[in-house]
């Protein structure tokens, strides 16, 4: 294909993406349609987009058929039996039992510079239970920051803390680490606990550090001000005994306690057991149905309360798509030549090892502080990672690694994301006064986190 036309197409097609990302528009159409007049494009100065070509018309649509029937047996059905998991543990009210049990020791602890790290970690851990950054930060709002008032820590502190809860837990039962996982061919396990939690972990804990120091220099700066009184919602008191409040706390945590359980006997023992995350998670789903059978004695009801899963399924049906999407843009990309202009290129550029994931982290970066957002980005460019990386020359986990934390851990530092504004409107806080309390924590997170990765990878 001609270059002109090549790089032509390719950066229109960039622009567009990008732009759609930029106003926070769903992105799922614009990548499935700019990948298919990609690979029109293609068709038409004589490249082939499927193995046994029909017709103009209906090789690229064929190419998207044959990207759903790549990616449902695998990460898709990993995805969507995940979501229905989650569902099923709000159903059952599980869900509920985690967050109370896990926060209420917090009321005995009086010390506000104490909690800071605390409640930074202990968000991250729940970030297991509930993925969505905003529906976490709207939970802890309503349970913990009355305790964190009460025990005298500053109101855009208490801010800063929740709404950087959710970003970097290593868990295999993460959309965005089973995409990954599967794009490299290893079990979702393997790549979290062997290569995601090598990075993740420490710098979990450095920004806890960073935010303790952060706050309290910040505290120690700002003038007084009158606290703020903010709407709470009325918790839900969790009634029953200790075996019921034990066995439901554990129960969305089931599938990562199994799991976890799975890779320390592997060590010990020297074996070789490999549990799939699906496996996991339908044990654990029959396991919570057995649960809920002893508890209430009513099958009718208990069998009602399944149909949630497959709701669930249902609702993460979004996720599989936007997978789709991005594999469709990649394939046109791929259909026009310029991926493999790229590779070349980065396989005659020196230091390209190091460029590659910088770039990467830098472009991760712009989006989600305009955005808000990075999860799209991210998701778009996984069938990107592993062709080039191999061209750079370095392990794909230098890319994966570093690529996907950058996007979770900013996501806290732009004022226009979802979960700032949800914060700063329930505390009656100026967006920009909680992202100067972020910034520090999650920069330094992210610096740390792409060293490491580097060192490491």
């Amino acid at each position: 294909m001609n270059p002109i036309i090549m790089y032509g197409s390719g950066i229109i097609a960039i622009v567009i993406v990008t732009y759609m990302l930029l106003k926070k528009m769903d992105i799922k159409v614009t990548l499935f349609a700019v990948g298919i007049m990609l690979m029109f494009v293609a068709i038409l100065f004589g490249n082939q987009v499927v193995e046994k070509p029909v017709h103009l018309l209906v090789d690229p649509l064929q190419a998207v058929i044959d990207q759903f029937k790549k990616l449902l047996p695998s990460s898709g059905l990993v995805i969507l039996i995940l979501g229905g998991y989650t569902a099923y543990m709000s159903a059952i009210g599980a869900n509920e039992v985690t967050v109370n049990s896990l926060t209420k020791p917090l009321n005995k602890i009086k010390s506000p510079y104490i909690l800071v790290p605390i409640v930074f970690l202990l968000g991250n851990l729940l970030s297991l239970v509930i993925p969505s950054a905003s529906n976490l930060s709207i939970i802890l709002l309503a349970t913990l920051y009355p305790v964190l008032k009460k025990s005298g820590m500053s109101t855009l502190t208490a801010a800063a803390v929740i709404a950087t809860t959710a970003t970097v837990m290593p868990t295999p039962l993460g959309a965005d680490n089973v995409a990954v996982a599967t794009e490299l061919g290893i079990p979702v396990t393997e790549y979290v606990f062997n290569y995601h939690a090598v990075v993740s972990v420490p710098t979990l804990l450095v920004m806890a550090l960073t935010h303790t120091f952060w706050q309290k220099r910040c505290d120690k700066k700002a003038p007084a001000k009158e606290s703020k009184e903010i709407e709470v919602a009325e918790i839900k008191e969790i009634t029953g005994g200790a075996l019921y409040k034990t066995v439901y706390t554990l129960l969305p945590l089931l599938p990562i306690l199994i799991l976890l359980g799975v890779f320390a006997f592997n060590g010990i023992a020297h074996t070789n057991i490999n549990l799939s995350v699906e496996v996991v998670s339908i044990m654990s789903f029959i396991i919570a149905i057995l649960c809920e059978l002893i508890r209430k004695r009513d099958g009718k009801e208990v069998l009602g309360t399944t149909e949630s899963f497959f709701k669930g399924m249902g609702n993460a049906m979004g996720i599989v798509v936007l997978l789709v999407a991005a594999s469709t843009f990649v394939s046109g990309l791929q259909a026009i030549g310029l991926i493999e202009a790229l590779q070349t290129s980065m396989q005659t550029t020196s230091a390209s090892g190091i460029l590659l994931p910088l770039i990467l982290v830098l472009f991760t970066a712009v989006i989600v502080l305009l955005s808000g957002s990075g999860l799209a980005l991210f998701y778009a460019m996984v069938p990107l990672m592993v062709p080039l990386a191999a061209a750079a020359g370095i392990s794909p986990f230098a890319v994966t690694v570093p690529m996907g934390l950058a996007g979770n851990l900013l996501r806290a530092v732009s004022p226009v994301s979802a979960v700032v504004m949800i914060v700063a409107g329930s505390t009656h806080e100026e967006p920009f006064d909680i992202v100067k309390r972020t910034s520090v924590p999650m920069i330094v997170g992210t610096v740390f986190m792409f060293v490491l990765s580097m060192i490491i990878f």
